[in-house]
C-alpha cells in the first residue's frame, strides 16, 4: 500500500503544513506562562470605602450666581451695576467668606470687542479672592 505526499506528480512541491515549529513555540509559551502565572496571582491590598453610619448631609442650595459683565469700553458691571476694577477683589472675597464651601458661581460675560487686559485683571482678582466656580457665558 502506497501513500501519497499530497502532490499529484512525482517532484511536485509538498503542500502540507509543517506544524512542528508551531508546536515548539506553543510549548515555550506554555512554559513561560506557567512560570509567570504564580507571580501575578498574589493579592493586592486595596482600601475600599466602608459603609458610613452617619446620615447623609442634605445638599445646600447654591447661592445665586454673580453676573459680571465687561463691555467694549472696559466698564465692569457687577450684577448690572457699574463697579471699579479695584473694588472687585474685596467684593469677591466677601462673597467667598460668606460660605467657602458653597461659593456662588461667577458668570463672566465679555463683549466681543473688549480688551483682553481687562478680562485678565478680572480673572486675577477672582484668583486672588480664591473663587473656585468661574464660568464664561454669552448673553445677547
Amino acid at each position: 500500500m502506497a501513500f501519497s505526499s499530497g502532490g499529484g506528480a512525482d517532484g511536485a512541491p509538498m503542500a502540507d503544513i509543517n506544524i512542528i515549529p508551531l508546536c515548539d513555540i506553543m510549548l515555550v509559551l506554555l512554559i513561560i506562562f506557567m512560570v509567570t502565572a504564580p507571580q501575578v496571582s498574589y493579592p493586592i491590598d486595596i482600601d475600599l470605602p466602608q459603609r458610613s453610619t452617619n446620615p447623609p448631609q442634605t445638599p445646600t442650595e447654591p447661592p445665586p450666581p454673580i453676573r459680571l459683565r465687561i463691555d467694549a469700553g472696559g466698564t465692569v458691571f457687577w450684577n448690572d451695576s457699574p463697579t471699579p476694577v479695584s473694588a472687585l477683589r474685596n467684593m469677591m472675597e466677601s462673597e467667598v467668606q460668606r460660605d467657602p464651601a458653597n461659593q456662588p458661581t461667577l458668570e463672566i460675560d465679555v463683549a466681543e470687542d473688549a480688551e483682553y487686559g481687562m478680562l485678565a485683571r478680572v480673572l486675577a482678582a477672582a484668583k486672588n479672592a480664591h473663587m473656585q466656580k468661574i464660568g464664561f457665558v454669552r448673553r445677547q
